[in-house]
């Protein structure tokens, strides 16, 4: 029984690594699937639920923009008219 080890001619251990496994990630030998990128999908949904974060200085900065009215002159409407015109909606 010992003297059939190794005599398929391939090697017990693959070199590579000290614990057999190749050193190139990628598709697993007859399974195609790729396993060099794993991504952890529920963080990612969870992060997607949290709601935005905002800075309230600067919401509030733009309430008393547009209650001052300075907003709504001539140069303001028609620099929004050419960037509309430009860049669409």
């Amino acid at each position: 029984m010992i003297e059939q080890i190794g005599s398929n001619n391939q090697p017990l251990i693959e070199s590579g690594s000290s614990t057999g496994q190749p050193n190139t990630p990628g598709a697993l030998r007859g399974n195609g699937v790729d396993v060099s990128i794993q991504v952890n999908y529920a963080s990612l949904v969870d992060k997607a639920m949290q709601p935005p974060k905002t800075d309230n200085q600067r919401v509030q900065q733009a309430r008393e923009l547009l209650l001052s009215g300075k907003l709504e002159s001539d140069e303001i409407i028609e620099g929004a008219v050419k960037n509309l015109l430009q860049y669409g909606i």
